[in-house]
């Protein structure tokens, strides 16, 4: 069997440390970086820290952003999802078989993956484990040399290519025998020790399901924008989209498109409100010109725009145009209450 393997790189500390100890093994390894708009693991993002690990350990890597195609195991998990969106089992089956793939086209023998037993409660579980390998066809292939001990012998330590004995005994939750070794070998920067899945996460979950009921026609912009600011559900054919912050505000107008409209208060700092239809790309009330302007959809958004504005109870003026066009069109509003905002808020 040849030394060569295919590593899971998320760029945390356990993906990290599987790898140095491979290459301490002399085992080529390349590393393989799955990018979704639902990593929330860093920062600056998980391509970045698990480019940046790839650097330093003189490693190639290739990068798939796998988000398009994934959602169809987010929609269709074969297996229980965990207690919100994420279906871990589903999601390490289809990591490890785009993996298999990778393997084969670059000629490698076996894969390495940091997974700890025991450390999270879905996908690392020893039957967790046993049912994704029986389904990737991949029995054998995947080698986790942080609990490696708690496992039978993988293929590659058979035949020689790796050395059992230094493998590891890692179990469990904690984290401070991977942190001691990182130490030992050097390992300083690793901001996303436990990684992070905004799948698992209460308000994302709510934000998707609400996506998947009633925006069934979603693009990747639809995507982006759950991650994103304030969610309100104004009816069955409409989103509207609150920024938090200015940097918030703009990240709403990069992923707006035609048909979208934009509220906002002109004359004083506010939040931006980006509304949003599922039929056609319109608003289907109030995008027509013969609708009044105060229809009670604007009325709606403008009153929960003052509601975030920096104002005190005030009545302001709202301001509102309709994608690509730069006219705007006023309506006084006075702010929404935060009773009247529990019918509407997505949380």
């Amino acid at each position: 069997m040849k030394k060569k393997a295919v590593a899971l790189l998320s760029g945390g500390l356990d993906s990290t440390l599987a790898i140095k100890l491979m290459l301490e093994q002399g085992v080529e390894v390349h590393a393989l970086n799955f990018l979704t708009i639902f990593c929330n693991c860093t920062s600056k993002g998980c391509r970045h820290q698990a480019t940046k690990v790839a650097e330093e350990f003189k490693i190639p890597i290739k990068v798939m952003n796998i988000t398009e195609e994934y959602m169809e195991v987010v929609k269709n998990p074969k297996h229980p999802r965990g207690r919100n969106m994420n279906p871990c089992i589903d999601c390490r089956i289809f990591t490890f078989k785009k993996a298999k793939e990778f393997m084969r086209e670059i000629d490698a023998s076996f894969i390495i993956t940091g997974e700890v037993l025991g450390q999270r409660p879905m996908s690392q579980r020893r039957q967790s484990i046993m049912t994704i390998e029986k389904e990737t066809g991949l029995n054998g292939l995947i080698l986790r040399p942080l609990s490696a001990k708690f496992f039978e012998p993988t293929i590659p330590e058979v035949e020689g290519a790796v050395d059992r004995n230094k493998l590891l005994d890692i179990q469990g939750r904690r984290r401070d025998k991977q942190m001691a070794l990182a130490k030992e070998f050097d390992i300083n920067d690793y901001p996303c020790p436990a990684g992070g899945c905004l799948l698992t996460d209460t308000c994302f979950s709510a934000r998707i399901k609400d996506l998947f009921k009633y925006v069934p026609e979603y693009d990747i912009s639809d995507l982006h924008l759950l991650k994103i600011g304030r969610h309100f559900r104004v009816s069955d054919n409409l989103k509207l989209i609150i920024g938090r912050d200015e940097k918030e505000n703009q990240r709403l107008l990069s992923f707006s498109k035609q048909g979208d409209y934009v509220f906002d208060i002109l004359d004083i700092p506010s939040a931006i409100g980006l509304a949003r239809s599922s039929e056609t790309n319109t608003l289907p009330v109030i995008a027509k010109h013969e609708v009044p302007k105060q229809s009670r959809d604007i009325e709606l958004i403008a009153s929960i725009l003052a509601r975030y504005s920096d104002e005190d109870g005030k009545p302001l003026t709202v301001s509102y145009k309709i994608l690509p066009s730069q006219e705007w069109q006023n309506i006084s509003a006075s702010p929404a209450s935060e009773e009247s905002l529990k019918n509407f808020r997505i949380i």
